[in-house]
């Protein structure tokens, strides 16, 4: 026999190794036994004293600390009385915990050999996962089962042998027309569900290739016989234990019907999209047509406006440096002051009507705002003073290295400067630039021109902007205008990736503002040539008096103008009526430098130049277009025939003088250095 001794260790050890908390309570509700898990299970804390201290000691502690952590005390209470008053009653149960987690509990009585009454032990395990996961299984038949039968979509759990329906849902039921207990045990082979013997080998076919996901499309027929089109995917499945599939089908009888109605809308629509291609086509050829007229209608508008207006400037030109009377000069102002408003107006036509169709190439050079600045005061500041008005500029301090097309900045601070001395008769007009953004690769900028002005009324801003548009057309019988200036600013500021604006308040004046985005350059900004330092007309007399210089003009009075400008600049002057003519001229003789007209009859300019760099003397010799055609094409094209620059007619005698100056100093560049590279080689 087992000596006393070990049968307490053995205790001990199947007390504390056992996988549940132990609890022994003495009829006389005094503990008898308890073990470290009972105080795990039940989240108490273990008491720092050996468990043994406890033995003897009333159950009551324990029992107190139980409750606290029962959710439903009362009830648990009553029972515990009832077991301990019965002592030949058993119980099994789950207790939910406060804390969310669950325990069952298992108790029965105490009895000696004897079946002497010896107290009541009771056994406590957690078991939240099992409740957990039964209660997520519940919950996911529950969610299968709703989704069964509540979805829109046919299932079907067939056999995957027999294809014997083992399960259907009411929406099945509801396509099909049967009922149940007509199709449970039975194939869809037998009830003749498929409409097609030949789909239903296709889709066997496919099921022994594939044994993943299929999805079909086919006919299915009906109880009633009717047939209809049936869209439906199968997987493979366990349903009790058994191989089976899963096949879920949407009705697309009315998709299909659409998709056939679509298919042939879409083939007239492709037949209508042809016949309205071939339309567009000619529609576009029409309108390229007439976009070549309207640029060759402004070209040769252009150049038949141009070219008497440049005898009228010329001439008027001349008549003043020969000498006039006070009453004279005067008629000679109001001459020169129409002809300028004349070119005005053709270049405001000409550059919306580039910008318009696309023609606008904007350069990205270096740029000196100030500079920008500077000529539009320069060029406004003779206006401003005859009308006493104190005319300024401010800049913030700018980025040294933005790039961009001066001549449009230009043209565009110009625009609304000019309107701003134009509008207001006493007080201040101010120009401004602000910086907005600085960012590594670029800036954006701000103009803005201030005036003290007759301001703008409120209805009348939004039209401000529109081409041949003035806040109020009867203000063009006292200052005059077009309507064009601020429209061709708003279109320029857009192409430089900016917009604009304005603000007014009437009898007050108004801010007109636009914006640009400039990139930055690496290169530094060329230095700003110093013009006063001497007059071109005084340095190509001084420095390059009897130059020879062919001029080749086929308008007698600009041939005339023309050649008594050079005359008098100290020139050798040679003329021709055409290109033809020039290129015989050059074919014998040497000159200096070249001043070509483009538009002649017999040979223009360009074919001329053409033929002219053919000939040896002819190569290095200047060639300059001076046209009453001033679209950037024309350009392209002089340059592209040979020619080294180009001068729009009407040309200032300034601009003439400057563009001969520079083209004479490099012809005389060039020769000195190949002379010092013939003597190097010498």
């Amino acid at each position: 026999m087992p000596s006393e001794s070990f049968r307490t260790t053995l205790h001990g050890a199947i007390l504390n190794e056992a996988p549940g908390g132990i609890l022994v309570v003495t009829p006389e509700n005094t503990l008898a036994s308890i073990n470290e898990r009972f105080f795990a299970v039940w989240n108490i804390p273990c008491p720092a004293a050996p468990l043994e201290a406890l033995i003897g000691t009333s159950d009551t502690p324990i029992l107190e600390q139980v409750l606290a952590r029962v959710r439903d005390c009362e009830p648990f209470l009553a029972r515990i009385r009832t077991l301990y008053a019965d002592p030949n009653l058993k119980d099994d149960c789950n207790i939910p915990l406060k804390d969310g987690r669950t325990l069952h509990r298992h108790s029965a009585a105490l009895r000696g050999d004897d079946g002497r009454y010896m107290g009541r032990v009771w056994f406590f395990r957690d078991i939240s996962d099992i409740v957990r996961s039964q209660q997520a299984r519940e919950d996911s038949e529950r969610l299968y089962a709703t989704a069964f039968e509540t979805t829109l979509d046919a299932i079907a759990i067939t056999s995957q042998e027999e294809g014997i329906y083992v399960d259907v849902n009411q929406a099945f039921l509801n396509m099909t027309g049967y009922t149940r207990q007509e199709l449970i045990g039975r194939s869809s082979l037998e009830m003749s569900i498929w409409a097609d013997p030949q789909d239903r080998q296709n889709f066997s076919l496919k099921l022994r290739e594939k044994k993943s996901k299929i999805n079909f499309e086919a006919r299915f027929r009906k109880k009633t016989g009717e047939i209809f089109w049936g869209m439906f995917s199968v997987s493979p499945m366990t349903f009790n234990g058994q191989p089976c599939l899963l096949s879920i089908t949407r009705d697309v009888t009315e998709a299909k019907a659409a998709q056939d109605e679509l298919a042939k809308h879409r083939d007239r629509l492709e037949q209508l999209v042809a016949e309205r291609t071939a339309e567009l086509s000619h529609a576009k050829e029409a309108a390229e047509a007439a976009s070549i007229a309207k640029s060759a209608f402004l070209a040769n508008m252009s150049h038949e406006i141009r070219t008497p207006l440049n005898a009228v400037t010329g001439m008027a030109h001349l008549i003043r440096r020969g000498g006039l009377t006070p009453t004279q000069a005067g008629q000679l102002d109001k001459l020169e002051n129409a002809g300028q408003h004349l070119l005005g107006i053709i270049n405001a036509i000409l550059e919306l009507s580039k910008i318009e169709a696309g023609k606008l190439v904007l350069a990205e050079t270096p740029l000196h705002i100030g500079q920008v600045l500077d000529n539009v005061m320069a060029m406004l500041q003779t206006a401003a003073q005859a009308k006493h008005l104190n005319l300024s500029s401010e800049s913030d301090e700018l980025p040294p290295n933005l790039q961009g097309d001066p001549t449009a900045l230009q043209q565009a601070l110009l625009n609304y400067a000019a309107n701003a001395v134009k509008f207001t008769d006493a007080g201040k007009v101010i120009l401004r630039v602000r910086l907005l953004t600085d960012e590594a690769d670029g800036a954006v900028l701000r103009f803005e021109v201030e005036d003290s002005g007759i301001g703008i009324p409120a209805e009348a801003m939004p039209r401000l902007f529109a081409a041949f548009e003035q806040a109020d057309n009867t203000l063009t019988r006292k200052y005059g205008g077009t309507g064009l200036g601020l429209a061709i600013t708003r279109k320029l500021a857009e192409r430089m990736g900016g917009t604009a604006g304005a603000s007014s308040t009437p009898g007050q004046g108004s801010i007109f503002w636009f914006t640009v985005r400039l990139k930055k350059g690496s290169q530094a900004l060329p230095k700003i040539p110093d013009v006063a330092a001497s007059h071109p007309e005084t340095r190509l007399t001084r420095d390059y008096p009897g130059r020879r210089i062919l001029l080749v003009e086929d308008e007698p009075i600009n041939r005339e103008i023309a050649e008594q400008f050079l005359a008098e600049a100290g020139l050798c002057v040679e003329t021709a009526e055409d290109g033809g003519q020039a290129v015989d001229l050059v074919r014998h003789n040497n000159y200096d430098l070249i001043l070509m007209d483009v538009q002649m009859p017999t040979l223009d300019g360009l074919a001329a130049t053409r033929l002219i760099r053919a000939l040896a003397n002819g190569r290095q010799v200047p060639v300059i277009a001076m046209t009453a055609n001033a679209y950037a094409e024309d350009r392209a094209l002089c340059l592209a025939a040979g020619m080294n620059d180009f001068i729009t007619k009407p040309a200032s005698p300034d601009l003439l003088f400057a563009t001969l100056l520079n083209w004479l100093e490099k012809a005389d560049s060039e020769r000195r250095a190949d002379s010092e590279l013939s003597c190097e080689g010498s």
